[in-house]
C-alpha cells in the first residue's frame, strides 16, 4: 500500500480569498511560495500528493463544477511544470448543513481517495490550516500537520505545526526518516541515521 499526504487547498496551496469570500475564478488563485518545491519533495519522497478541500462555493452557486474542476486542472498543470505532481483532488461541494459525509472533519473524501489509491491512512498525513483539518486526519488515523503564522500559538493536537508547506514538509520528513535524493529516488534513514543503502549523492532536507 502507498502513503498519502493530504492537502487542504485554500490556506496551503493557494492564498485564501477574504474572510466570508472564496477563490471562484482563475485570476484569484495565487499559489504560495514554496508550494511547488514542497509537492516536489512529497513526490521524490513517495507520498501520493492528494488535494481534499471543502468548497460550498458550489452549493452556493458562486461556481460550477465544471468550473472548479477546470480551476483545479489549471492549478495541477502549472505546478506540473515546476516540478510538483498532485496526484487526485477531492472536494466536497456542500453546504454545511445538512451534514454530508465528505465535508471535513468528516472522513469521506480521504476514505474515497485511500479506496481507490490503496492508500494506507496510518502511514499518511493530513496537512491543512485549520482545527478542521486536523480533526480529519484524526477521524481518519492519518498524522496531522498544521500550518500556522509564526506570531500564532502552538496547536497541542497536532503532529506538526509550521508556517508553511515547504517547512511542514521538512519536518514531516525528518520525522519520517527519508532522505530525499536530488534525482527522484529516496533512501530511509534508521534509528542510528544510516542510510539503508548506498546510492550516491543524496540531500538531507532540511528548512534553511
Amino acid at each position: 500500500m502507498s502513503r498519502a499526504a493530504f492537502l487542504d487547498r485554500d490556506g496551503v496551496i493557494n492564498r485564501k480569498a477574504r474572510n466570508g469570500e472564496y477563490v471562484t475564478r482563475w485570476e484569484e488563485m495565487h499559489i504560495l511560495p514554496g508550494v511547488a518545491a514542497a509537492i516536489s519533495l512529497l513526490n521524490k519522497a513517495g507520498f501520493r500528493v492528494i488535494v481534499v478541500s471543502n468548497q460550498r462555493c458550489v452549493a452556493k452557486g458562486l461556481i460550477t463544477t465544471a468550473d472548479l474542476e477546470t480551476m483545479h486542472q489549471r492549478m495541477s498543470d502549472l505546478l506540473a511544470t515546476s516540478g510538483a505532481r498532485i496526484d487526485a483532488i477531492y472536494y466536497c461541494p456542500h453546504k454545511a448543513v445538512p451534514a454530508c459525509g465528505c465535508r471535513k472533519p468528516a472522513p469521506g473524501m480521504l476514505l474515497s481517495a485511500a479506496r481507490k489509491h490503496h492508500l494506507d491512512l496510518a502511514a499518511s498525513w493530513m496537512i491543512g490550516d485549520s482545527d478542521t483539518d486536523v480533526a480529519t486526519g484524526k477521524n481518519t488515523g492519518c498524522k496531522t500537520a498544521r500550518l500556522l503564522a509564526r506570531t500564532d500559538g502552538a496547536d497541542e493536537e497536532a503532529d506538526v505545526t509550521a508556517p508553511s508547506l515547504l517547512e511542514a514538509v521538512h519536518k514531516i520528513l525528518r520525522l519520517e526518516g527519508i532522505m530525499v535524493e536530488r534525482g527522484t529516488r529516496t533512501s530511509v534513514l534508521g534509528s542510528c541515521g544510516k542510510r539503508s543503502r548506498k546510492e550516491g549523492p543524496s540531500a538531507w532536507v532540511r528548512s534553511a
